[in-house]
């Protein structure tokens, strides 16, 4: 949950939240600004044949919001394992085998959660396309905000795969998660520009 406490414990010496429970916070927050837009738009009656595509759309980022948060939580469940790994002995042959197994079969997980927070920001930014497309124009800009923190949030989380395959020893495994984040960043930062582009010449514009 975003509050005060959220933001005294990341900032603490404490490694989780981290990068990848920020990011995962960041994307909630782009699903909030795009619904705040959508919820505007859906109680205008200037806007009244969109009403229903709003009111679906403000549903679908609820549910979106929801999944981000969790994701917060489950960064942090994802990083222990991780954490303990490095921690072991590694005095003896035996020890040193028994700490790979145990670092090797904690990465994938650490590389499935940041890249289940991109794909549940890229769906946010679907949502943010949309509502500059159909939203209240007195809105335009929060839109074009919301876009603005789903690059972010994609960007932030794909750091943790990177560091996590980093870290694999199956070069099969780790060139399958770097270029799920590699695609995922491309297209979402492609599509988060055009948006932002598209809301500062329509600002500008006075539109």
């Amino acid at each position: 949950m975003l509050d005060a406490a959220f933001i005294d414990r990341l900032a603490s010496a404490s490694p989780t939240p981290g990068g990848g429970g920020a990011s995962a916070c960041v994307g909630a927050l782009a699903s909030a600004l795009a619904s705040m837009v959508g919820n505007l738009t859906a109680n205008n009656a200037k806007y009244a044949d969109v009403h229903d595509e709003m009111r679906q759309l403000v549903e679908q980022l609820s549910g979106q919001r929801e999944r981000l948060l969790h994701l917060i939580e489950l960064d942090a469940r994802a990083f222990a394992p991780i954490s303990a790994a490095f921690k072991m002995p590694s005095d003896t042959p035996e020890q040193i085998a028994a700490k790979d197994l145990a670092l090797q079969s904690a990465l994938a997980q650490g590389c499935d959660v940041p890249l289940d927070i991109m794909h549940e920001c890229a769906q946010v930014l679907e949502v943010c396309k949309a509502m500059t497309r159909d939203g209240s124009r007195m809105a335009l800009a929060d839109a074009g905000a919301a876009a603005v923190f789903v690059k972010a949030a994609v960007q932030g989380a794909a750091l943790n795969v990177y560091v996590n395959a980093g870290w694999m020893t199956d070069q099969v495994l780790a060139v399958h998660y770097v270029s799920q984040a590699d695609e995922m960043i491309a297209r979402t930062a492609r599509l988060a520009d055009e948006i932002y582009q598209y809301v500062i010449e329509n600002v500008k514009a006075g539109s």
